[in-house]
């Protein structure tokens, strides 16, 4: 059986193998809007609808969960993507053109959103079950690179490397999720020194993400460079409950050079530049914990 618009698909893939931040995975949604050159086709590849099939195309190419949209994506107890139907009508158009990828074993691509305009690319994804009554699609993520070197087909049983792949992918978005929503919280600045390279600041937790307090939301987050940021995990320095940076007291009493004097030592007492919204400050209780641990060291 030959896959419908197969080559329009793979040709896709191509393109956001180029186009996708190769450190990140993010894609701008005004570049998926764009898309590129098919045989003198313009392609986009999304849509302000969720479920999206280009004109030229006789399946969806792509599905997209929309930061903050109407719809309730979330992954099931075995791993999986549970996409929501288009509507509530399961003979709607687009929810045909999904069960038809199903059946057909068509490949997409899946866009989540980070933050608005910001996506996480991840493609290939396969459509591997429907549920009517819940109103969903299963969606499984699989490897890109075993695509490529196959002649349309992946022959072996995909299940087991299909659900290892997509927890993959759902730890990715948390991730990168956390990472974007507390940079942008803090308007791209480190929150003790006030850096403003994006390319040098992390998102660091509070209270570490395998704890079971240690939620990827923005108030157990703080947006550091990578030298306040590695100083807070290392107990080098601290973050007070309210709001103030303390230095371990041996290094306060240590003589070397420009880098400890001014990155660490005059940090010492000053405030955190904060997000404007009091709703993504620090949580002072999970700060209260942190440094706690900070004076025992």
């Amino acid at each position: 059986m030959t896959i419908p618009d197969y080559n329009i698909r793979t040709a896709a893939f191509s393109w956001l193998e180029r186009a996708v931040d190769a450190d990140d995975g993010i894609i701008l949604r005004s570049d998926l809007a764009r898309g590129f050159e098919y045989r003198g086709h313009r392609i986009p590849l999304v849509s302000p609808q969720g479920i999206f099939k280009p004109r030229i195309c006789e399946l969806p190419l792509s599905i997209t969960t929309t930061p903050g949209g109407p719809y309730n994506d979330s992954f099931n107890k075995d791993g999986l993507l549970s996409y929501r139907y288009r509507g509530t009508d399961p003979d709607h158009p687009d929810n045909r053109g999904l069960r038809r990828a199903l059946l057909e074993r068509a490949p997409l691509a899946y866009f989540h959103g980070i933050v608005p305009g910001k996506y996480l690319a991840v493609w290939p994804v396969f459509i591997v079950g429907d549920e009517p009554g819940q109103l969903t699609f299963t969606v499984a993520a699989d490897d890109y690179a075993l695509l490529k070197n196959t002649e349309q087909r992946i022959v072996d049983d995909p299940t087991p490397r299909r659900e290892y792949i997509t927890r993959a992918v759902r730890q990715r978005l948390h991730q990168r999720g956390f990472h974007e929503r507390v940079l942008k919280a803090y308007r791209d600045h480190c929150a003790i020194c006030r850096l403003k390279h994006r390319e040098l600041l992390d998102a660091a937790h509070i209270i570490p993400d395998g704890d079971p307090d240690g939620e990827p939301i923005v108030t157990n987050g703080l947006s550091l460079c990578k030298i306040h940021h590695a100083a807070y995990d290392r107990g080098v320095l601290g973050i007070t409950p309210d709001y103030a940076v303390a230095i371990r007291k041996d290094v306060l009493l240590e003589e070397d050079g420009p880098m400890l004097k001014h990155g660490l030592v005059e940090m010492h007492g000053t405030r955190l530049f904060l997000p404007r919204s009091k709703n993504d400050w620090p949580d002072q209780s999970r700060l209260e914990r942190r440094y706690v641990s900070f004076l025992d060291r």
